[in-house]
């Protein structure tokens, strides 16, 4: 699986939130990309892993695991050379688990930069204990 959207879609130019909470930056490297070039979907779909459970384990205050992947969308492939940025939103807080939106900007072409949406995905993490079972998540 490679993250390669429409191949002929030309990307929508955004700017980068100023909203949510950046969660990472990080630069794929060529180990990381198909033959073609393109970045695999599932090294983005780990990265994504990663950032969206920087706020769930901060809210918990501790352990958390990944229990859902609602929503996963490739909007635009990721070459080598982009700058990704993991915009994290809380999209809601229940008893044991926090759902979180992920979104993902690529910089690309510093001589003129430009930055587009690649990837945006909704994730559900649950509290859990030691022994990981599910625990409340504590409410200050």
């Amino acid at each position: 699986m490679s993250s390669t959207a429409a191949p002929h879609a030309v990307p929508e130019r955004v700017s980068l939130p100023t909203d949510g909470h950046l969660a990472m930056r990080v630069a794929p490297m060529p180990s990381d990309a198909n033959g073609n070039g393109d970045i695999f979907g599932g090294w983005i779909m780990a990265q994504v892993d990663l950032a969206g459970s920087v706020l769930p384990g901060r809210i918990a205050k501790g352990r958390i695991a990944t229990v859902a992947v609602n929503q996963f969308v490739f909007k635009q492939p990721v070459s080598i050379g982009d700058l990704l940025s993991f915009y994290v939103h809380v999209e809601r807080i229940g008893r044991t688990s926090i759902t979180v939106r992920v979104e993902v900007f690529a910089e690309r072409n510093p001589a003129d930069l430009q930055v587009v949406k690649v990837t945006e995905a909704n994730l559900t993490y649950v509290a859990i204990d030691m022994q990981g079972k599910p625990r409340e998540i504590p409410r200050d």
